[in-house]
């Protein structure tokens, strides 16, 4: 990381925050928390000050090469910096043809170009690549509601990639082997514990501070004239690999495939050749249903699939618990509640809230294999048929 690189860094990680964290104490004290544009006028001015000045050294500077992790965490910083001036509405993509961030549009739409990656923060500089120094990582603000979505989000995303990566592992063995159990086991363990850490935080978020002061962060904004959707915790591949690995989820269903599409390049290069990988395997729910009538009274049989089906329960769980407790109480019920359902640019990937619940609960419902009655393709009957392979 060159001298400049590493002021933005500091500045990220000290003037930025304080200056978005006394913001978020002027809007949360106010008699309606939406109503921020006239509010703060003089530390929105120098949170644009400080950081024009930075990105415009960086820009000046040019290309020094440092490798894909310098660029890609210095891409993070420019992120954080736009992504807070569309929160504090100092850019707001309906009224603008381009970004007003001239300097931080270049820079960040350099670096995007040449790692690949979309020009804006993606999730995975918040969570998987967000290096901490002191103990202490990198946000917007000094909020502990922050901290603590950040602290569980983490946690979780790691142990579907535990998850995601056991199930890569049966591939090359196929489900009748006898370390498929274990491997199994790794796979339901992981998930388990996914549920275990998103339970403890919606137990300690604070369902105001995150509606109206960690979430306004991930809404869109314009880098150059492209507005692009938020960041959301799911830009990985780990999620989509269990989806796919399991066959829950497939690659040629329209809906899921579009939603593959539209987050490749939220991703990080390598985790988007492991999801392509991912898309052109044959699940492990297709695999057993070729053999499990034929082998349905062989011990490995009854022990694998049985274990298979465990771990689609618990994905399932976590897809249910996802939707019914941060999407419902964290997100539905407050807009409900402050009457902003229909409110332009509530959500991180930009359709109404409607629009996106709609979307959010067919996941779910595949991701369950609930029996939704023909309305679109879940793998209820194939799940059902293996069930009945069981003693």
């Amino acid at each position: 990381m060159t001298v400049k690189a590493q002021a933005l860094d500091k500045w990220i990680r000290n003037e930025f925050r304080a200056i978005n964290s006394e913001l978020e104490e002027l809007y949360f004290n106010l008699p309606d928390r939406q109503a921020s544009t006239d509010i703060g006028a003089e530390l929105k001015q120098q949170l644009v000050d400080q950081g024009t000045i930075l990105i415009t050294d960086l820009l000046n500077e040019g290309n020094t090469d440092e490798g894909f992790d310098s660029g890609f965490d210095l891409l993070g910083n420019v992120g954080f910096y736009m992504a807070a001036c569309r929160r504090h509405e100092i850019t707001e993509p309906s009224r603008e043809t381009r970004s007003p961030l001239q300097e931080a549009s270049a820079l960040a739409m350099q670096l995007g170009a040449s790692l690949g990656v979309i020009p804006r923060f993606a999730s995975c500089h918040l969570e998987t690549h967000n290096r901490a120094i002191n103990g202490i990582y990198k946000t917007f603000t000094q909020l502990e509601d922050e901290k603590a979505f950040l602290d569980y989000n983490t946690r979780s995303v790691f142990a579907f990639i535990r998850a995601s990566e056991a199930l890569r592992q049966i591939l090359p063995l196929g489900v009748s082997h006898p370390v498929t159990c274990d491997l199994l086991l790794t796979a339901k363990a992981a998930l388990e514990e996914v549920y275990h850490n998103n339970q403890i935080l919606f137990e300690k978020l604070d369902i105001d501070r995150f509606f109206y002061c960690v979430r306004p962060y991930y809404r869109p904004h314009r880098v150059g004239l492209h507005e692009y959707r938020g960041a959301n915790a799911g830009d990985f591949a780990g999620i989509n690999v269990i989806d796919l690995l399991l066959g829950l989820c497939q690659a040629d269903d329209p809906y899921y495939s579009q939603l593959l599409v539209d987050k490749f390049l939220f991703m990080r290069p390598e985790d988007q050749l492991v999801l392509r990988d991912a898309m052109r395997r044959t699940s492990l729910l297709d695999s057993f249903m070729e053999i499990a009538s034929e082998h349905r009274s062989e011990p490995w049989l009854q022990k694998n699939l049985a274990l298979f089906l465990e771990v689609c329960h618990a994905h399932g769980q976590t897809a249910l618990q996802h939707h019914e407790q941060l999407v419902r109480k964290f997100i539905e019920k407050p807009a409900d509640s402050a009457d902003l359902t229909e409110t332009k640019g509530l959500t991180a990937s930009g359709p109404p809230l409607p629009v996106l619940l709609k979307g959010l609960r067919k996941l779910c419902d595949m991701r369950c294999a609930a029996d939704v009655d023909g309305e679109f393709r879940t793998r209820f009957k194939d799940i059902e048929q293996l069930k009945g392979c069981l003693a």
